[in-house]
């Protein structure tokens, strides 16, 4: 291959930067070219409106593509939360690299704990579904908490507890950890409580479908495993948004019998965002081997959760 650099298509937010470069760092060892980031402004960046309101997963993604296909960068990573379910033909999605931590966590003052916040805690994030399921829990557990939608980048969220406008708020794990603040956190949010985004702490690297070489170079980045968790997840999520519009936490993990992996778990929830309902279900089988395999762990679950109510829960989502 020749010198020319790659072209890396990027949000400019602190953690696509973060997130970018390391991506940037692994594409140069792989294909043995400079890589250089492309800064791109999305829709969701500008926009100060909550982010169900403008459309939900796509408003980060829109820019990138289309600068893909118009061919102004030759790739581009994107947190894989962010992407719609639906793949554009034209484009590949050609790594999914090891994921990092899929955990949420609590960022509070005075270091607390979730079980050690105060009764009638203020608790900010811009996610139905962590407000669901962080609802859920308080329920079940006897507190009272108070969800506040709130939206931002990571210093304006963690901001909101510094200044004592809310006690705490809850964030992604891996993009702490991208940006090198994971010892901010106060508290890590077991997945056995609030089943993370389908996809979350993943990241995707997207190129032209029809630019094989660079399809193929990227494709060594990939974690077939990751891939074939996401997959489920995805798959799910895609599943349930036909016939479901309450927020999705979704989760795939191998079980392991000492060193060999012997099966995968999908779990899946759905809930009204105040807490009071939850669907939550999970389904375990060998761990799939192709795409299609995956799809369908997910889509089984998907119709199960249907069946079970999720269905009812139909204009839950909230603004």
């Amino acid at each position: 291959m020749s010198e020319q650099a790659l072209r890396l298509g990027t949000r400019r937010s602190k953690l696509a930067m973060a997130q970018s470069g390391q991506v940037a760092e692994a594409v140069s060892q792989v294909t043995g070219r400079p890589v250089e980031l492309v800064e791109i402004t999305t829709y969701g960046d500008v926009s100060r409106e909550h982010l169900a309101q403008i459309g939900g997963t796509g408003v980060f993604v829109t820019a990138l593509r289309e600068a893909l296909v118009r061919g102004e960068v030759d790739f581009a990573v994107h947190s894989l939360k962010d992407l719609p379910t639906a793949q554009p033909e034209d484009l590949a999605l050609a790594a999914v690299p090891v994921r990092e931590d899929v955990r949420d966590v609590l960022v509070a003052r005075d270091g607390l704990t979730f079980a050690e916040l105060p009764d009638g805690a203020r608790v900010g994030t811009g996610s139905p579904r962590r407000m669901a399921q962080l609802n859920a829990y308080a329920r079940s557990h006897g507190l009272t908490i108070e969800t506040v939608a709130i939206r931002g980048n990571i210093d304006t969220r963690v901001g909101f507890v510094r200044d004592g406008e809310l006690d705490a708020v809850v964030l992604a794990a891996a993009g702490l950890n991208r940006i090198g603040r994971i010892d901010e956190v106060t508290d890590f949010l077991s997945v056995d409580t609030v089943l993370p985004a389908p996809g979350q702490g993943a990241l995707a690297i997207e190129c032209a479908a029809n630019n094989a070489d660079l399809v193929a170079a990227l494709g060594e980045l990939d974690d077939p495993l990751t891939r074939a968790a996401v997959t489920a997840e995805r798959s799910l999520l895609a599943a349930l948004e036909a016939g479901c519009s309450a927020p999705v936490g979704a989760f795939a993990d191998l079980l392991a019998d000492g060193q060999t992996v012997k099966e995968m778990r999908l779990r899946g929830v759905v809930g009204t965002t105040d807490g009071s309902t939850l669907v939550q279900l999970s389904t375990t089988g060998p761990v799939p081997e192709t795409h299609d395999q995956a799809m369908a762990l997910g889509r089984e679950l998907a119709a199960e959760m249907l069946a079970k109510g999720a269905a009812g829960l139909m204009g839950e989502r909230a603004l």
